[in-house]
């Protein structure tokens, strides 16, 4: 162990400052590819959890892609230094065909979702990954080059959620020199994965052009302020656009959407596209990903009077009627099929609908409610039904085993069901 490490790294204070946000964890896991950056958050997490009295369980899993000869043993370097440091370890692996195009993306998702799997099974609430400063500032350059809107020239959050495992970034302020220094102090040899060096991807142009951006003055240092500037704009867009939506937008219980169109058209243009895209977000099944492009060119089209008859963005069908916005799930677009409640049993349907079997019984089914007269709706549910056609289609309906309805959409019959719709 080196009597001094990196400035800023050292104290036992300086890293209970580094992962304070997820002090009292019981367990935690770390995504160590055997790079300098992996290998440093390794050593740190286990020197930061060796000064409390009671530390969380670290667990380290590494990757091994498939893509490369040299991984396999990456990954048994990975696991033979987190047993040096007393750490368990797991190495996972991708398996089956690849795909002939967007295999970073591919590898990401199986990355994430390999070790998602593996935190279920050992019991770790969140994913620590060693994503710094230098890394911030490309995923900036890059998202900047692509048009995004302030939602994305935030940057990378320090927390996130990625392919449903929660992930925490300590180390997005570190400079990767200092990562690198870290390793060096205990002896480690990083791997060096050469997709990191081809210009081919274009996360590694940018990285190859920040020392020119450098030398005019935009560094590494300056595009994280911008980030931390960004992120502090979206969230005052983001409170005035929560505001607003409960003001001006109605959710009925077909899960469609209602928004008044004179004060939405009155919006601010940062606004009211935030405003749509979560409307967007919760009538479609949060859906992904969130092509901002197509939020801005719909609001446009709104506000100035172009929409079509009807329009299909991000699995919605949206249409002017009655003075207002409405918004329905499009039919036969990544509906779910039908799917049984076990016994006090519970699922998320369609991304939309918290669906509850508040009892013993078994042989309950939820599925997609497809076609149901409006008259026979009505009989139902005791009043007039205005909705979309689309909305009633894409519905969720429970029937039990004898073909009895208990629930349709967010309207339950029976106390045997519970149902909610999700709208954060």
């Amino acid at each position: 162990m080196p009597a001094r490490m990196t400035p800023g790294l050292e104290t036992p204070a300086e890293l209970q400052a580094l992962f304070a946000a997820v002090a009292g964890q019981p367990a935690i896991a770390l995504a160590v590819s055997g790079g300098a950056d992996s290998l440093a958050l390794m050593l740190l997490a286990q020197r930061w959890a060796s000064s409390l009295a009671n530390p969380p369980v670290l667990h380290v899993y590494s990757v091994d892609h498939g893509l490369r000869p040299e991984a396999a043993g990456e990954v048994a370097s990975v696991l033979a230094a987190a047993q040096a440091l007393g750490l368990p370890a797991r190495g996972l692996v991708w398996a089956g065909a690849k795909p002939a195009s967007g295999v970073q993306e591919a590898a990401r998702i199986a990355r994430y979702r390999l070790m998602g799997a593996a935190m279920a099974e050992d019991g770790a609430t969140v994913l620590l990954t060693a994503h710094h400063r230098h890394d911030q500032a490309e995923t900036v350059l890059m998202r900047m080059a692509h048009g995004s809107g302030i939602e994305g020239l935030k940057g990378m959050s320090a927390m996130a959620e990625i392919e449903g495992v929660p992930v925490h970034r300590p180390l997005l302020g570190v400079q990767p020199a200092a990562l690198r220094a870290v390793v060096d102090a205990a002896g480690l040899v990083p791997a060096e994965d050469p997709s990191n060096k081809d210009p081919h991807y274009e996360r590694v142009r940018w990285r190859q052009v920040l020392p020119q951006l450098a030398s005019l003055g935009l560094d590494s240092a300056a595009l994280s302020v911008f980030a931390e500037r960004m992120a502090e704009a979206d969230a005052a867009i983001a409170q005035i656009a929560d505001g607003c939506f409960s003001e001006i937008v109605r959710l009925d219980g077909f899960g469609a959407a209602r928004i008044e169109l004179a004060p939405f058209i009155g919006l601010s243009p940062a606004i009211s596209t935030r405003l749509l895209g979560r409307t967007l977000n919760i009538v479609g099944g949060r859906q992904k990903p969130r092509a901002l492009g197509q939020v801005e060119r719909l609001r446009q089209a709104i506000a100035e009077g172009a929409l079509a008859k009807s329009m299909t963005v991000l699995g919605c069908v949206v249409r002017l009627k009655d003075g207002a916005i409405a918004v329905a799930r499009e039919p036969g677009r990544a509906l779910p099929p039908d799917a049984q409640l076990a016994p006090h049993g519970e699922l998320v349907w369609d991304e939309r609908f918290r669906i509850v079997n508040a009892s013993e019984e078994g042989g309950l089914t939820a599925s997609v409610a497809d076609y149901l007269p409006r008259h026979r709706l009505e009989e139902f549910l005791g009043f007039k039904v205005t909705a979309p056609a689309e909305a009633i289609r894409t519905a969720p309906i429970v029937r039990d085993a004898a073909g009895g309805v208990l629930s349709l959409g967010g309207w339950s019959f029976d106390d045997r069901i519970k149902v909610q719709l999700l709208i954060d």
